[in-house]
């Protein structure tokens, strides 16, 4: 499977502006085969919207998931990108995937990062949200979640190919050890392939790492966005390719053998 991600400037508040820029990578990504658009957190409104989240919050089933539907079914394209989600009294950190036909999934931040989050967000349980797509199973993160190995390791353990993480990695020394460290060694050590796509350049409330990746369950890098301006990236995500490396590299298996007396 082809899957591309859109390493984006978003524009704080602008949910027109934001979803304007998703359905172009969308037709883009479609043109070059891709089956899947990944766009990072809280693309929808912008990481930044601070205290316009409230205002800017869509239910799971309402106008920001119909609108990014229509862009999925237009290009004949899946599509994961971060919003805010109103449930009730509740706004959650969430992300859409989207088929443009018969499904909508939504998964919920469990992990809130600072004080800046949890001012605006309730956290949901950790918990496992998985579809299929192109008989791939996909499991979903966002930013934070992935730095707390048990979530990817939970995933693995259920059986999904790739990690989808949309994030809003910001700009630092922390940062740029996630995304050019961190990511490739959650993909190795659980054989399974981690796209994590962030914002880049600068909202007046963070400025980002940019440094989208998509690594493979050997830990290399099939694609590697920069760390300033936007990038579309593009990946073929290949199992059969990575079956030498899960042969080598049990860790999945050898966590329910016993141990040797």
């Amino acid at each position: 499977m082809k899957m591309a991600a859109l390493q984006m400037q978003a524009v704080s508040g602008e949910t027109e502006t934001n979803l304007a820029r998703i359905a172009s990578a969308a037709r883009e990504a479609a043109g070059k085969g891709a089956a899947l658009l990944i766009a990072p957190e809280l693309a929808v409104t912008g990481y930044g919207a601070g205290d316009r989240f409230p205002g800017l919050a869509s239910p799971a089933d309402g106008e920001v998931a119909a609108k990014l539907g229509a862009i999925a079914r237009d290009n004949g394209i899946a599509i994961v990108a971060g919003f805010a989600e109103q449930a009730g009294s509740d706004v959650f950190n969430s992300a859409l995937f989207t088929d443009g036909a018969d499904t909508n999934v939504v998964y919920r931040k469990s992990h809130l990062y600072g004080d800046y989050e949890r001012q605006w967000f309730r956290p949901q349980v950790p918990s496992s949200v998985i579809v299929t797509l192109g008989g791939m199973k996909l499991g979903m993160l966002i930013c934070y979640d992935v730095e707390f190995p048990e979530n990817v390791r939970r995933l693995a353990q259920e059986g999904v190919d790739v990690v989808v993480v949309p994030t809003a990695l910001p700009k630092g020394t922390s940062g740029s050890f996630i995304a050019e460290h961190m990511i490739q060694v959650r993909a190795f050590e659980n054989q399974v392939f981690v796209a994590y796509i962030n914002h880049c350049g600068a909202d007046g409330e963070f400025v980002y790492a940019g440094l989208s990746r998509i690594a493979a369950p050997d830990g290399t890098l099939l694609a590697a966005a920069p760390a300033e301006g936007e990038a579309l990236l593009l990946a073929t995500v290949d199992t059969s390719a990575y079956a030498d490396s899960r042969a080598s590299n049990t860790y999945l298996a050898d966590l329910t053998r016993p141990v040797q007396r």
